[in-house]
């Protein structure tokens, strides 16, 4: 996701992206593990994205 977007987004779509972002990092993680990943640049740009989605979030809410 770009941050334009992620700006863009209200704090309780943030709240709910994140969390959708978690449980599809965690079905990642699973797959790595038992070896039926192929991309695993796929792990490191969910990453960020939860990271820039937490960042934005903490923004807005230091901000109301």
């Amino acid at each position: 996701m770009k941050i334009k977007e992620i700006r863009d987004l209200g704090i309780n779509e943030l709240k709910q992206k994140d969390s959708e972002l978690m449980e599809e990092l965690f079905r990642l993680r699973i797959r790595h593990a038992s070896g039926q990943l192929e991309s695993t640049a796929m792990l490191g740009r969910l990453r960020k994205d939860i990271a820039r989605i937490k960042s934005v979030l903490k923004e807005k809410e230091a901000v109301n």
